[in-house]
């Protein structure tokens, strides 16, 4: 055989010739490799006579109906599937960077702290990102989850269940929110019995902070009665902020502090986390870097 020098060794190793020869070397055959990359069975034999003439040596030998490797190929396999791996690694380099520039995630929110505060760091640190956010109530947002109509969320009292991978963000309780001028505004805490006799005003059931209400009540062993029910947060404030009775929210859950006071619960003051969550199975860049943003670090 004669040597190649170094320079036309470099030009013969283009790499869809190297990825037919790794596709040969892993499949066992022609036919095998055109299917694994899918082109044609001539195609594959075209880059390897190809590499063979460009190389001055054969490479595959066949007995019977396998394509046996030279002791020269099975060297140089091992180079080049590292190269081809190196290849992969690139091009997902380069997927990666498209997405973070152009890319679509959809964020499901319970309450608009915090989640708008991470949707707002993560669209500073990657502008060209288009995130469509859906707010409801717990039990919308965990079913648009589990559904995959959003690809992460942020909510609290994620179940701990394989299913989901969550990361826990902050803590925060349910309080009474009253308006400025209500009786109870001036208290450092109230309780259950203390709330029992106000007009009540409710959220309705698949409501996270409904959920902490109603076990705080049951704990006391007392049964309230709702003066209103409503379905959103914002329902809920504007109805404080009118006079209309006491509500609950979570301690953090609300950029707006205008309009009422919150007042901590006897019942109500164990903490609960908060966490971004995704389906286990949930694949993508996006989802990934949005999973693993801590606003706090950029």
């Amino acid at each position: 055989m004669k040597t190649l020098l170094p320079k036309d060794a470099l030009s013969a190793l283009t790499l869809a010739r190297l990825r037919a020869l790794n596709a040969v070397m892993e499949t066992g055959s022609f036919s095998a490799a055109g299917r694994r990359m899918a082109v044609s069975q001539a195609t594959i034999s075209q880059q390897l006579r190809d590499l063979e003439r460009a190389l001055k040596t054969s490479l595959f030998k066949r007995v019977a109906n396998d394509m046996v490797p030279t002791a020269l190929c099975q060297d140089i396999y091992k180079t080049s599937r590292e190269i081809e791996d190196a290849g992969l690694r690139i091009a997902k380099i380069l997927s990666q960077h498209s997405i973070l520039e152009q890319g679509e995630l959809r964020v499901g929110l319970g309450n608009p702290l915090p989640g708008m505060a991470l949707v707002g760091a993560f669209q500073e640190y990657f502008p060209n990102v288009n995130v469509k956010i859906e707010m409801g109530s717990w039990g919308k947002i965990f079913q648009a989850v589990t559904e995959g109509r959003v690809d992460v969320a942020v909510l609290p009292e994620v179940p701990d269940a394989p299913r989901f991978k969550r990361r826990k963000i902050q803590s925060q309780s349910v309080v009474a929110i009253v308006h400025p001028t209500h009786p109870l505004a001036g208290r450092e805490e109230v309780s259950c019995l203390d709330l029992l006799s106000e007009r009540l005003i409710f959220r309705t059931a698949g409501s996270s902070t409904q959920r902490v209400v109603d076990e705080a009540f049951r704990h006391a062993a007392l049964s309230p009665r709702a003066s209103i029910v409503l379905d959103t947060r914002d329902g809920v404030l504007d109805a404080v902020v009118h006079k209309l009775g006491v509500g609950f929210m979570w301690s953090k859950g609300a950029s707006r502090v205008d309009g009422f006071v919150q007042i901590p619960c006897r019942e109500m003051r164990k903490e609960r986390a908060d966490y971004v969550f995704s389906l286990s199975s949930t694949e993508g860049t996006l989802p990934e870097v949005f999973f693993a943003f801590d606003a706090q670090k950029f």
